[in-house]
Order: C-alpha cells, then structure tokens, then sequence
C-alpha cells in the first residue's frame, strides 16, 4: 500500500505545536499576506522562517509555505521577497498558482508545490506544470475514479518534475469545502470588496439567505438556509481507498480553525493511514475515529464528497461549528512544578471542581487534555468548585506560564 504523507495546518504557533504532537508529516502556514488564509489565520512573519524550520527539522518535518493568491504588479516585490526569504531559510517547498511566483521560485532554485487554486484536472495540465512543480494539488471537483486514472498515467508517462522524480499528487482529505470551483469565488468581492482569492474572504456563502419572487413577492421555502454552504469534506470512512488511488500527500483544512482542532485531526487521520499501511483499517475503526473529529470544530461531515461521485448537497444546516464539544475559557497558568507534576492556575472565570476535563494550549505546550482528579485551593484539598489566583491540580504533562486553560463540555442533544 502507498505510503502518503499527512500535511497539517498551522496558523499560528500554538498549532504549529499541536501538528507536531500529533504526528504530521509536514505543515503549510502563511506569512503576512499574499496567502488564501490572510484574514482568520494569524500568520506568521518572515523573521519566524528560520525557527520553523529548525523545530520541524528537529521533528523530521517538511515546511512548506503558502504564497498561493493572485498576484498583482504592486505585489511581485513583496512576493520575491518572501520566496527568497523561504529559500534562506532553508523553507521544503513553497505552494503557489500565480505563475509569476511559480517561475521565480523556479529562477531561485526553490522547490514549488502548485496549489488547487489551479483546478488541475486532467493527465495534459499535469505533464504541462511537471515543468515548475514536483507536487500537484488536484482539483477538489474529481473523482476518485479520475484521481486513480491520474496517478496511474503518470507513473505509465513517466512524467517528472524538476527534481527528475515522479509528480507526486496531492489532494484534501479533511476540512473545509467553498462552494465555488477549487475555492475560485467571487462573492465575497463583489458584496464586501474583500477578495477570497487574496485570502480577504468574509464568507458570505456561510450566512442564511431568503429567496423571494420579485414579480410575485412570494418567498421560497428552503428547508435547509445554508444553501452556500458545504458541509465539511470528510474522508475518513474510504482513507484505504483514497491512498489506493496513488497519491502521495493528504492535506488537512484548517489554518484558521483552533489548536485542538489541529491536533485532533492530524492524530485521527495519522492513525487511519498507518493502519491502511498495515493492513489493519477496518469499518469499526472507521467509526471511532469519525466520532473523535465530531468533538472538533466541524460544519457537519461530507463523508465522500466528490471523491465518490456524489452531487453537491450536504450542507452545513448551521452557521457555526457542529463540534459535540464545546470549550469555555477558564484563564491561564500562572506556573508548573516540574518535580511534583503539579499546575499552578488562575481561573479567572467559571469554578472548576473535581472529574471537570480540561484542555490546555499554548505555543509551545501544543494540546493536553486533563480530567481534574484532584483540586487544591489556597494549597488545601478541596470538594467544592474553585476559582482564583491560587488553584493547582496533579498534571503529569508540562504546561508553561500563560498557556490558555478551557473547560471541555459535552454537548446535549
């Protein structure tokens, strides 16, 4: 069975972190603008390059930078200027569609990933980019029928990319999905002139809308309002199929969504593809997995999407998140003992009490989850809630001075 490469998002160190924890094989992440992900995300800037890369090296993963929006006159300087920065760095791959960073990532010697922005969707435009690109991200529209033809033709072709080895082809697995084509809109711009395809999106398409007859006045019934909005894709239930067609790299959405959502993610789809590798990837398996990525941020799953065929109808149904898990702010570490595994909290909102489970995050911390088996209050034990400057807990997993503190709680149905 193919081995592929889970690609994790990174928005912003905490996730970053996260992403790592959770066994990616690489991270994508923006910086300043000039990415799809300029507005939500947090970004990073050119002067965290060289600490990227050094902590990834030392976790054995690949970076890769995200220069993926259309690019305009006034922006080639800056564009330059980030690609070289990414080459000094010393930065895998950058992802690009516009030719303009293509090509000089080319002249520069930096390796290139094409994004899906470019709708790739057919064995004549992959042979046509093999000349600036060693990974193709497809079209998000294709089936997984069309994908395997894809795969197979470039290994029958023999067609390479610049580094004399075989395309490799990258697809999404998990996340987000735009109703447009390949997240080619225009809405956002015409309504808010904020352009999606310079990462300003104001995802207009995820808002409620009524349709009424102008020569009538009467108002058509949608039984589901979200009508621009898709449910997340969701490829956790045919993962063994998905890397039996042949690609290299599976690509998680979410450089704006939360660190716990990162982790999460990452870790699940981590695991399903290591037990497609092994040959122990099963239904049961399936199901468990697809329970702990609905405890994340999620619009509801498209389990299948394109990948299977299916017309577009699965929509959100809500505005928000369908996590089955909601996160309530409680306040910070104040500090952590290191030889008594203890951690020092400032709850500065809600009590917290005894068999509450708690996350944790922070930039260097990533993700840990806890259930309060015991609760000090003012260096005594303690039945009763607490909250205030002096709250600790038994923690066997180091947390540092200002990492965020929530509360986790089930949602009901």
């Amino acid at each position: 069975m193919n081995k592929v490469e889970i690609m994790s998002p990174a928005g912003n160190w905490p996730s970053l972190a996260v992403a790592l924890q959770a066994g990616a094989d690489s991270v994508y992440f923006g910086v300043a603008q000039l990415n799809m992900r300029a507005r939500g995300a947090h970004n990073f800037t050119l002067e965290d390059l060289p600490k990227i890369v050094e902590t990834c090296k030392k976790n054995k993963v690949k970076t890769y930078l995200t220069v993926n929006s259309i690019l305009y006159n006034e922006d080639l300087e800056l564009m330059k200027k980030i690609v070289s920065s990414a080459k000094k760095a010393g930065i895998n791959a950058i992802i690009a569609c516009d030719i303009a960073a293509i090509q000089y990532a080319n002249e520069i010697d930096q390796e290139v990933h094409t994004s899906t922005q470019l709708n790739v969707s057919n064995i004549e435009a992959v042979k046509f980019f093999a000349k600036f690109t060693d990974v193709i991200v497809l079209a998000r529209e294709l089936t997984l029928e069309q994908i395997t033809e894809i795969c197979n033709e470039i290994k029958k072709q023999k067609i390479t990319g610049p580094k004399g080895e075989l395309i490799k082809i990258e697809i999404f697995c998990h996340g987000a999905l735009c109703v447009s084509i390949s997240g080619k809109c225009y809405m956002s711009l015409a309504k808010y002139n904020c352009s999606a395809n310079r990462g300003d999106c104001f995802q207009p398409c995820r808002r409620a809308y009524r349709v009424i007859d102008e020569e009538t006045g009467e108002e058509l019934k949608i039984d589901n309002k979200f009508v621009m909005s898709p449910a997340d894709l969701c490829t956790l239930g045919f993962l063994d199929k998905i890397i039996a067609s042949g690609v290299s790299v599976l690509k998680i959405e979410g450089r704006a969504r939360p660190p716990e959502y990162v982790h999460t993610v990452t870790k699940v789809y981590k695991e399903a593809a290591e037990a497609v590798a092994k040959g122990q990837f099963t239904k049961k398996k399936a199901d468990i997995w697809v329970k702990e990525l609905e405890k994340v941020y999620n619009r509801g799953f498209w389990h299948g999407g394109y990948y299977l065929g299916k017309k577009l109808g699965e929509w959100a149904g809500v505005r928000g998140s369908k996590a089955t898990e909601i996160k309530t702010l409680l306040g910070k570490v104040a500090h952590y003992f290191d030889k008594k595994q203890i951690a020092h909290l400032h709850i500065q909102g809600y009590s917290i009490k005894k068999g509450d489970e708690l996350l944790i995050t922070g930039p260097t911390t990533g993700v840990v989850k806890t259930k309060v088996k015991e609760l000090y209050k003012d260096g005594k034990p303690t039945k009763e809630p607490a909250k205030g400057a002096d709250i600790t807990i038994p923690l066997d997993k180091k947390v540092r001075e200002n990492d965020m503190v929530f509360l986790i709680e089930k949602i009901k149905d």
